[in-house]
């Protein structure tokens, strides 16, 4: 008989599933996150996992992770410290345990702390022999000890599965565990097993009859005796589904091609952590997408520029590596003037550095990194979901001005998630490719004619670098349009006709041409949003401006949140477009005292800021292949809010953040 369990309200919970990268602990924490989306949460989460194919069994390499903060509010980031950690095997306690703060709760697999994986996790005495002693090294945290797969392989015995076999439903007892103890729905769990085992009836069964005993122990057991409730979250009505960034991406070009008509080609080769767009799109041809894996990086976008000098939408996908590799043909497209969306999707580096963490230290390479004058529009989201908006835009501007376009998003986004509300087609924008159907110039012949009383002077030559008055764009000419030959090449053009030109002054004429193209469009960009509740931008109390762009506009959000908490004022701005950048900007920096730019990179935006707005920005820059945390950053806003201020700044509980072990100072 079950005994009356407790239920406790809280407004939001963060946990993180971890264990051997075979654990399947990335499953485990994306069906919690679905179940949490089909509950009605706000949620972000955060995907951790090792670059090694497969690292070795029960050590920290190979430790994999997933963490998922879900409320009741608006939440912006997928949490600083795990309120409760799930850790499979020894190496995964040790590895999460630095990150909790005192008081969390700790369920441990403890059939998997056995000698042997004690001394692949560097463990001289096994932690849950010392619970209760004097020195307990988890005396700060709610441990339980439970047998994970020792229940799970007693519970699914009837389907004759191997040990091993059995052994690998212990995620879904956890799973199960987890779901009864915070009042999650189990059908999108059931339905998700149904529909992806329904071929192997053994293995459902299992996976079923797991994550039902592991909701069943929840029920029953006097170990957990409070159960969680977190209610829906109110958000603006419409429809929803969980997204994560690279998903959202793919939507998003997808989208652009219905808004322009244009078909959408993506040239790309697989590498971490873009390769899910490529994935994706191979799956829409009824939308007229065409996906070519190509055999290198140079090719994929090769094959995107041709696609585009055909007349479709050329898309090519990457990470740091693939655009440096890529960087000469995109300044092909620069010289050529034809649309071209470039997706970095950022990761740790310099060269193979960290493939599975984030980072977001690509933007000076998309601003410089090619030779000669090559300027190139940057786009970059800021949410998993905005990747959608991102990419609408990215398309915006590569076909309206004639340019490629660079979209920075990061590993961060690519794989977090956060739902996302389902936008109307008809409220994206109109994209008009608006392709050159005759002549535009009246040439020799004509003028003739005209003076002999023949003609009255009609266009009959195609001029291919003509251009709009507003944006400086050039005709886009199918190839095949009788009347409309035209030479295109990566030599430089002579203006208007586009003939090959070694003349020096047309050569800086058409230098400044292409960066005044590329100004041209903060003329098309809204103003620029600032977030300060003390008053009108750069007219209330606030003296602190945050400026921040990418994945950072989360914990930036969630630091300004706690600083104004604590009673203090901040404002904080969030930048789309990186080039050119919107026109309202200087006048927006100039009416704070302190300028604060957090980045993970050693200053980038930075040194552009200053160099363009001589503003004194002040870094906040943290490379770890993780994250901005947000206590941290407000500790670091609120210090510079008192230094501007004149006053003492104490942000009390908002500001709580134990040190870890390699805490540095982080302004630079």
């Amino acid at each position: 008989m079950s005994q009356t369990k407790q239920v406790k309200q809280l407004d939001r919970v963060i946990i993180r599933f971890a264990g051997d990268s075979g654990d399947g602990m990335q499953l485990t924490g994306d069906r919690f996150t679905q179940e949490s989306a089909v509950f009605g949460n706000d949620l972000v989460t955060l995907p951790n996992f090792p670059a090694e194919i497969r690292a070795p069994q029960g050590t920290l390499p190979g430790v994999s992770s997933f963490q998922v903060h879900f409320a009741d509010h608006d939440i912006l980031t997928a949490g600083d410290r795990p309120d409760v950690l799930v850790a499979m095997n020894p190496a995964a306690l040790k590895a999460n345990v630095g990150d909790l703060p005192k008081g969390a709760a700790i369920i441990v697999d403890s059939h998997d702390f056995t000698k042997r994986n004690l001394d692949k996790a560097g463990y001289d005495v096994n932690p849950l022999d010392l619970l209760g002693d004097a020195n307990d090294p988890l005396g700060d945290f709610q441990v339980h000890p439970v047998d994970l797969t020792g229940m799970t392989v007693e519970a699914v015995k009837e389907y004759g599965l191997s040990r091993k076999d059995a052994a690998r439903a212990k995620n879904m007892f956890a799973l199960g565990l987890l779901s009864w103890m915070y009042g999650r729905p189990t059908e999108p769990t059931t339905a998700f097993l149904e529909n992806k085992f329904k071929k192997a009836p053994d293995i459902l069964g299992a996976n079923l009859t797991a994550f039902k005993a592991g909701w069943n122990f929840g029920e029953t057991t006097e170990t957990f005796v409070v159960r969680y409730e977190i209610k829906p979250a109110t958000l603006p009505p419409g429809a929803y589904r969980n997204i994560t960034g690279n998903l959202a991406l793919s939507y998003g070009l997808i989208a652009a091609g219905v808004r322009s008509g244009l078909p959408i080609f993506l040239g790309s080769y697989p590498i971490t952590p873009a390769s899910d767009i490529l994935h994706e799109l191979s799956k829409h041809k009824s939308f007229g997408v065409t996906t070519l894996q190509a055999e290198d990086e140079i090719a994929g976008i090769g094959a995107a520029i041709g696609a585009s000098f055909a007349g479709s939408l050329g898309v090519t996908t990457t990470s740091g590596p693939g655009i440096a590799l890529k960087s000469e043909a995109i300044g092909l497209a620069v010289m050529t003037e034809l649309p071209l969306l470039v997706i970095d999707v950022q990761r740790g580096g310099p060269s193979t550095g960290l493939p599975t963490k984030t980072e977001q230290a690509d933007l000076l390479q998309a601003m410089y990194g090619r030779n000669g004058e090559a300027p190139v529009p940057i786009v970059a989201p800021q949410s998993p979901g905005d990747c959608f908006s991102a990419a609408v835009e990215a398309a915006r501007i590569a076909i309206t001005y004639r340019t490629p376009v660079m979209l920075l998003s990061d590993g961060y986004l690519a794989n977090g998630s956060e739902p996302w509300l389902i936008p109307s087609l008809d409220d994206l924008p109109e994209i008009d490719p608006a392709f050159a159907t005759g002549p535009n110039h009246v040439g020799k012949k004509s003028l003739a004619a005209q003076k002999e009383g023949v003609g009255e002077g009609e266009p009959d030559e195609f001029w291919p670098y003509l251009r709009d008055e507003e944006t400086l764009a050039r005709p886009w000419a199918i190839p095949g349009t009788a009347g409309l030959e035209h030479r295109i090449g990566g030599l430089e053009k002579g203006d208007g006709h586009g003939n090959i030109s070694y003349d020096p002054a047309n050569h800086d004429f058409m230098v400044r041409t292409r960066q005044a193209k590329v100004e041209a469009i903060a003329k098309s960009l809204p103003p620029l949003e600032v977030d300060d509740p003390s008053g009108p931008p750069g007219q209330g109390k606030a003296k602190v401006l945050v400026i921040g762009w990418g994945s950072t506009y989360g914990p930036i959000g969630a630091a300004c949140r706690r600083v104004r908490r604590a009673g203090y004022h901040v404002a904080q701005t969030h930048l789309r477009h990186l080039n050119p950048f919107p026109a309202d900007l200087g006048e927006i920096l100039k009416g704070y005292d302190k300028v604060l730019v957090p980045e993970m990179n050693l200053g980038q935006l930075s040194k552009l800021l200053r160099a363009e707005y001589l503003v004194d920005a002040i870094g906040y820059n943290h490379v770890r292949g993780l994250p901005l945390k947000a206590a941290e950053l407000a500790e670091a806003i609120g210090q510079l809010v008192g230094a501007a201020e004149g006053i003492d700044v104490d942000l009390g509980e908002h500001g709580l953040n134990p040190p870890s072990d390699h805490e540095e100072a982080p302004f630079s």
